[in-house]
């Protein structure tokens, strides 16, 4: 079998298993969750309603993750508790935010456009429901027929959709009926319906089962069917009728809702995109037709098109239309959020399903808030009960002050099942009033209590230690691989491969030929299947993930981009051999006189992975050994030099030196895996113990009961069989804690050498005594702003300084001192990091700092200071007029 590293799976509550007593349930899915769990090292499960008030039922989906992990729900909650439950976090769209505490995801605001039906309409509705109900009344006393009334019910859902989409239904039943009538015998075979389960399946295949349900007849013989015709030719008259006198009110709503929607567009000044849904193909593709004859560009997505086609369609409306049409098939797996604004042309009879179409503009990534129109006929018994459903939520999002009731529908209506409300009506089951009645929820303190309980703002699960995060994230962020790097290297190296590039007018890249050589590489079968083809140019590129968030036609050259992968490749091929035997940098600041050795070191668990792989540079002056950034690299001059050279120092010692460094690293990891294993055993061995010591004492009991004379083989063999699985569950996780803590280091593997030699430009001609005296003035200064200054500067990240606030906000401060007024030199360490952190990033430089000191600081100097680049010697020079202009006095 197949071994994963990492499976996800979405709508993970779908994986669901049911205990009834002793009997044990499980869906085909859950079974699948199970071979999984055996085959996979990383398992992660997203849902929006993994509880459905079944508390056996959560702890079996639980169980997926880890088997028998909470025996109890007192487990649960002890875990919830003291905020270390190690399995599952419950988060809200709304709740979320950046470390800056701005929401990550935007507005959004619904509108019901209510309308009422013309008269020729009305009067329509009103013969198809006659005929539809009577249809239903009769299907309801057959025994035979009774598994099909729901199905019947297909047409009032095409009228809800549009009198277009009902025609073609109506045509394609008479045409059926027609061929029923050709045939010697009537079918008397009805077949199985579950109406719900129908509504989850893929939509092609919904549709199918649809028109399957257009074509049933519940006629006795052959007179009845011909009366059944006649009755479907006078209503595809009257149908054809309002579609050639254009007297569809809900298409005029939509004309008017769309001159509406790019006018709100504009005053936002967002992108002219409109998303239309509807749940009928009929009417997407009459829809499609009407809105080119208003003038609009359109194009559209439906469930019969093939995923790449789907993907291609998208493409086409973010980058050429300006509306676009589509059916269910876009809410699943389609990012629209370049589209501000969605109309619902039709309402799903599951209102669950409309957070899945607002999911495809309201997602992440979205710059704008989200506007939602809702067309509904309010005169019309489904109309009715959705105008209910939708102004209830209007008025909990408001009582609320919060729009993530879309989110969770199904649980503020708790106990409701919306979707058999809506048939009801439309089947006139139970009266209209009484419907509205049933659904409408007194919103009290106590109700709205509820809701938030509903939503998961009474759990524990909503706890994220967003301090520890922040902390997490600032520090990645200080010591990740910047896209300026990575720019940087992939300029050089592709230059050198022989490839060709320009910075475009707006400071994109634009990618004119890739090299043979590399384009070779990537046409490797082993290479285009992990990484995919690349393409002969890019027009439009960036290597900052955030630039290329904004601006989605752009391409994101990275680590795993196809170019970049390849590009690394012929790297390794073309210069491994070389490196490993040194190469020779000038260092302009003249601190550097020695040899650095890079090392990679890794650290592995009891199961063999690796727990952590770590870059080391280890510098070595002849004197001592000291691990250094492995950035400072930036900072040095390559030289041209062939010429074998002797140094008095050796790999072996600096290897030893390096194995120190493992050591340590293995033990940063070793506190973290101990932390999670001290979780696993407060509440896995616990819960494992708990169940089997639960499982004996019931066996115990029914020994004695078969004992008596009692047939109980049949329970004693499944609690048997349980009992085994969750003491081999129990072995199972004891090994697997015992492997994770146990962790060893390899010898560190030389990647390669770096001989500095000292060289001082006048640029960088230095003063350790005045840039002590620069550093105190810049950590008092700190203090005084009740800031905590914490002194860096020997780590080589690019500032000397990290100093934050009571809010914990941060500044990186690089500080500059000088003995007069002279210019100021910054190493590309530095500029890479004052272009990555912007704001966040300070320029301190301290004039005349041994006699008359004055502090002048500088706020974003990347974009903030004319610099002049010296490629000469890696630096960039600020000028004293251009500093003293630019920076404050402190």
């Amino acid at each position: 079998s197949v071994e994963w590293d990492l499976v996800i799976v979405d709508e993970a509550h779908k994986m669901a298993a049911y205990r009834y007593g002793d009997k044990l349930s499980k869906t085909e899915r859950y079974k699948l969750g199970e071979v999984l769990s055996r085959t996979t090292e990383h398992l992660l499960f997203l849902t929006a309603t993994p509880h459905k008030g079944d508390p056996e039922n959560y702890r079996l989906f639980l169980d997926l993750l880890v088997p028998g992990f909470f025996a109890t729900q007192r487990l649960i909650d002890e875990s919830l508790k003291n905020k270390d439950n190690p399995l599952f976090i419950r988060r809200m769209k709304e709740d979320l935010k950046d470390f800056e505490g701005k929401p990550i995801f935007t507005n959004r605001y619904p509108k019901t456009i209510k309308f009422r039906l013309s008269e020729k309409e009305k009067k329509l509705y009103n013969k198809l429901s006659i005929y539809v109900i009577s249809q239903y009344n009769i299907a309801l006393q057959s025994d035979k027929r009774r598994n099909i009334t729901f199905a019947l019910l297909i047409l009032q859902r095409r009228m809800a959709s549009s009198t277009y989409a009902l025609l073609r239904s109506l045509e394609r039943r008479k045409e059926r009926l027609e061929d029923l009538l050709k045939e010697p015998e009537l079918m008397k075979e009805m077949p199985f319906i579950d109406i719900e389960e129908i509504d989850d399946y893929e939509e092609e295949k919904r549709w199918e089962q649809e028109k399957k349900w257009e074509m049933l007849s519940i006629a006795e013989n052959r007179e009845e069917l011909k009366k059944e015709i006649n009755t479907l030719n006078r209503l595809i008259d009257m149908a054809k009728e309002i579609l050639k006198e254009e007297d569809e009110v809900k298409l005029q709503e939509l004309e008017k809702a769309i001159e509406e929607g790019f006018k709100k567009i504009r005053e936002m000044q967002g992108n002219e995109k409109i998303l239309i849904f509807s749940e009928s193909r009929d009417t997407m593709e009459y829809l499609v037709e009407r809105i080119k004859s208003w003038g609009h560009s359109v194009n559209f997505i439906h469930g019969g098109m093939r995923l790449e086609d789907r993907v291609n369609a998208e493409k086409v409306f973010q980058h050429e239309k300006q509306i676009m049409v589509a059916t269910e098939a876009a809410g699943e797996g389609i990012n629209l959020q370049f589209c501000h604004l969605m109309i619902n042309y039709d309402i799903p009879w599951n209102p669950n399903r409309l957070e899945q179409r607002m999911g495809r503009v309201h997602r992440y990534g979205q710059q704008k808030d989200v506007y939602i129109f809702n067309l509904v006929a309010e005169d019309t018994r489904e109309g009715k009960v959705l105008v209910k459903i939708l102004d209830k939520l209007e008025e909990i999002r408001r009582a609320m002050g919060s729009d993530k009731v879309f989110d969770v529908i199904g649980d503020i209506f708790y106990g409701k099942n919306l979707y058999q409300l809506i048939l009801d009506a439309v089947a006139n089951a139970r009266s209209t009033d009484e419907i509205i009645k049933e659904l409408d929820i007194r919103v009290d303190e106590d109700y709205i209590k509820k809701v938030k309980e509903a939503l998961g703002e009474s759990l524990a699960t909503r706890h994220i230690d967003y301090t520890r995060i922040k902390e997490m994230a600032e520090k990645a962020k200080e010591y990740r691989l910047i896209p300026e790097y990575v720019e940087e290297f992939f300029k050089r190296a592709f230059q050198k491969a022989g490839g060709k590039f320009r910075v475009r007018k707006d400071g994109f890249i634009a990618i004119d030929s890739v090299p043979y050589e590399i384009r070779k590489i990537a046409e490797g079968v082993d290479f285009k299947n992990r990484y995919s083809s690349i393409l002969k140019s890019y027009s439009k590129a960036t290597f900052d993930k955030d630039i290329a968030f904004k601006n989605p036609d752009t391409e994101f050259v990275s680590f795993g981009h196809p170019l970049f992968e390849a590009l690394l490749e012929w790297v390794k091929r073309s210069y491994f051999t070389r490196l490993q035997r040194g190469a020779v940098f000038e260092d302009p600041s003249g601190r550097y006189n020695g040899v650095l050795w890079f090392f990679e070191g890794e650290v592995k668990d009891g199961k063999g992975q690796a727990a952590g792989q770590r870059l080391m540079a280890i510098y070595d002056n002849g004197r001592e050994l000291n691990e250094i950034n492995p950035a400072i690299l930036w900072d040095f001059i390559p030289q041209d030099f062939n010429e074998p050279t002797k140094v008095d120092v050796t790999k072996e010692r600096a290897q030893e030196y390096a194995i120190g460094a493992v050591e340590n690293y293995k033990q940063e990891i070793a506190d973290e895996r101990e932390r999670q294993a001290k979780i696993k055993r407060k509440y896995g061995i616990k819960s494992l113990d708990y169940l089997v010591g639960e499982l004996d004492a019931d066996l115990a009991e029914l020994y004695e009961r078969q004992a008596e004379g009692e047939k109980v083989d049949i329970v004693i063999r499944n609690k048997g069989e349980r009992k085994k699985q969750y003491e081999e569950a129990l072995k199972t996780l004891e090994k697997e804690i015992e492997q994770e803590v146990s962790l060893t280091i390899s010898m560190p593997k030389f990647l390669g050498a770096v001989l500095v030699k000292p060289t001082i430009s006048k640029d960088m001609v230095s003063n350790e005594e005045i840039e002590k005296v620069g550093m105190e003035i810049t950590m008092d200064y700190e203090r005084s702003q009740k800031r905590e200054p914490e002194d860096v500067s020997k780590e080589n990240l690019g500032f000397d300084i990290r100093s934050s606030d009571d809010n914990g906000k941060m500044r990186y401060i690089e500080v500059k001192a000088r003995a007069d007024e002279g210019r100021v030199a910054l190493t590309c360490n530095e500029w890479f990091k004052a272009k990555r952190f912007r704001e966040q990033y300070w320029l301190y430089v301290i004039a005349k700092a041994a006699t008359d000191p004055t502090l002048y600081i500088i706020n974003n100097p990347a974009e903030n200071l004319n610099v002049q680049e010296k490629v000469e010697i890696v630096r960039f020079i600020v000028s004293s007029e251009e500093w003293k202009d630019k920076g404050i006095k402190a």
